[in-house]
């Protein structure tokens, strides 16, 4: 076993808690990794306050090094990888290339493992879950498969890689893999965290002339500006919705991040005839559309998993938009040390940063 820092949930509602935990050796085509980097992420935060598995670890941005591999792993000792969601690799759908609808990806993503002689993850002696996303990465070590670490060609700031296994991999893939905007299109998108501001740089770098980003908070709006929205709206302020079909007359293409009843009937309504709205938010289980505006506009409504991506190749994709310059990444994240796990996870319930990242003492503070 190996001896690691986790942040744990001991109990229903509570707070993640950094504690000492234990970890087994990775099997089969499984990767330890050495936690360098790991950002906090909307749905750790919402899943942690209503998971009730519990002791469990949560984590799904994790970024960092491959210092031990199971017998049948495709990655070496040293790779740099970024870990990302989990999939089974032989459904229909992944060998579709669409990992991000694998038929097992309930079980193998966001139930947790089991607490038996097979897990990961021990503390005090007893089982307890990980496998979030097949990673559980709150920890200064986790393992995860092969098909979810994706090895980068060459090194990259831990800290900015990340957010490319979920949030940027999410709003990014959404804009260039699913709404694909064509250069005298607008696009409008609803909520500019993580996701939102990702989508509005996918925006920028697929040569979308009009780029709308509607948000409350000044802060966020501003950090849209910058990274490519043309226009910045406070939907306290306004009438979001009737100043959008003001400046457009309609938009062909709205990612909604908030899953919001009221913001996804607004987007509904700035759609242009034969419009798409991408859906990546859950922050309502259900929400009532109107059909006959649908319909009679001929408008897609579309849910979008990950960006759509296939990781193995999308992510290397991200990392060189970066290396370009094309994808400043640095502009999202705040970093914390790991030991400040608390002050983190507080600045992601509240809000006050776009995407905490935390530091592991491997690579500094």
């Amino acid at each position: 076993m190996l001896n690691a820092r986790a942040a744990v949930v001991l109990d229903a509602g509570a707070d993640p808690r950094l504690t000492d935990v234990q970890l087994r050796e990775p099997i089969g085509d499984e990767v330890l990794v050495r936690i360098d980097a790991v950002g906090i992420c909307h749905t750790d935060v919402s899943v942690a306050a209503r998971f009730r598995k519990l002791p469990m670890v949560f984590g799904h941005e994790g970024a960092g090094t491959v210092t031990q591999t199971g017998p049948d792993a495709t990655h070496r000792v040293g790779d740099q990888v970024v870990l990302t969601f989990a999939s089974c690799g032989s459904c229909p759908h992944c060998l579709a290339d669409a990992p991000a609808y694998c038929a097992h990806s309930t079980d193998l993503n966001m139930r947790g493992s089991r607490r038996d002689e097979t897990s990961v993850l021990h503390l005090d002696g007893a089982p307890i879950g990980g496998g979030f996303f097949g990673q559980s990465s709150f920890c200064t070590y986790a393992i995860a498969g092969s098909r979810n670490a994706v090895t980068l060609p060459e090194p990259i700031d831990p800290a900015l890689a990340a957010p490319l296994g979920c949030s940027v991999q999410t709003g990014v893939g959404a804009v260039l893999n699913v709404l694909a905007p064509q250069p005298d299109d607008a696009l409008v998108v609803f909520g500019a965290g993580a996701v939102g501001l990702s989508a509005v740089m996918g925006a920028r770098i697929s040569g979308c002339d009009t780029i709308i980003a509607v948000d409350p908070i000044a802060q966020r709006r501003a950090l849209a500006s910058e990274l490519g929205a043309t226009v910045a709206i406070d939907p306290t302020a306004v009438d979001a919705a009737a100043t959008v079909l003001e400046l457009t007359g309609g938009v062909a293409a709205v990612l909604d991040t908030t899953a919001r009843p009221d913001v996804l009937a607004a987007a509904i309504g700035v759609l242009r005839p034969r419009g798409t709205l991408a859906l990546v938010g859950l922050g309502a289980l259900t929400a009532e559309l109107p059909v006959a505006a649908i319909m009679g506009k001929g408008l897609t409504v579309r849910g979008v998993v990950e960006g759509d991506s296939e990781p193995q190749t999308f992510i290397p994709r991200l990392v060189d938009l970066h290396r370009r310059g094309e994808l400043p990444l640095d502009k999202l994240v705040s970093r914390y040390p790991f030991d400040e796990f608390d002050r983190a996870w507080t600045a992601a319930k509240s809000a006050d940063v776009v995407k905490p990242v935390l530091i592991t003492g491997a690579v500094g503070s």
